[in-house]
């Protein structure tokens, strides 16, 4: 099987999530986040995704700027940081501007040089999702950016993965599913995509009913998947 379309999750997929909090730690104005980043950037990754979850089944959708400044309000109460109102601010600011992994750009271009279609399909908001793509350099490699606002619910609701074919008009066959999130690709398994789990951390799988056809340890043998 060949794909036409390959359709990449945002934020541990091809944006690193952690970089916020590493760049923050570098900086002299925050050295109390030096022995402490890892915890702060595993906090609010882990709450920003439940948040989405739990918005999800109850009906409470919001936008996903939002669930990333209540994820950090978290993490920062949980490191014993919540009155830096100075570093709140900064790693917000950075979230703007996250950093690629290193392979990204080149897979993207090989890609596209090869004739293929690419996306991001995400629960970031188009506001978010476009000032990443262009700040990590990779939008120009990008055929659509297609965010959850458009349909008003967090992944994994069928109708944000409804996004790729009504986008794009292609069959789910037509596709592979990138992400770095187990569940997500294992719920896309289930919604009828071919789908790659990009396990970087090394994690357990998830105990879903649907697996990822592929995981990988990083996004460099994509163009060999089939």
């Amino acid at each position: 099987m060949s794909f036409s379309t390959y359709v990449f999750d945002a934020y541990g997929t091809l944006f690193d999530v952690t970089a916020a909090a590493r760049q923050a730690a570098r900086e002299s104005d925050f050295p109390e986040l030096q022995d402490i980043w890892r915890d702060l950037a595993q906090h609010w990754r882990t709450k920003q995704l439940q948040y989405t979850w739990l918005r999800a089944v109850t009906h409470a959708h919001t936008d996903f700027w939002e669930v990333t400044e209540n994820g950090l309000d978290w993490a920062l109460e949980a490191t014993g940081l919540a009155d830096d109102t100075a570093l709140r601010k900064r790693l917000l600011d950075l979230y703007w501007h996250l950093q690629a992994y290193p392979e990204v750009p080149a897979l993207l271009e090989t890609l596209k040089t090869q004739g293929h279609k690419t996306a991001i399909l995400s629960n970031g908001s188009m506001k978010m999702l476009d000032a990443a793509s262009r700040s990590a350099g990779i939008a120009h490699h990008l055929d659509a950016l297609l965010s959850v606002d458009t349909v008003g619910v967090f992944k994994p609701d069928a109708r944000v993965y409804d996004l790729v074919e009504a986008y794009f008009g292609c069959t789910k066959q037509d596709v592979l599913f990138v992400s770095s999130n187990g569940w997500d690709a294992g719920c896309a398994t289930g919604y009828g995509f071919t789908t790659a789990w990009v396990n970087r951390s090394a994690e357990p799988i998830d105990r879903l009913p649907w697996r990822p056809h592929h995981i990988l340890t990083d996004l460099t043998t994509i163009p060999d998947l089939r």
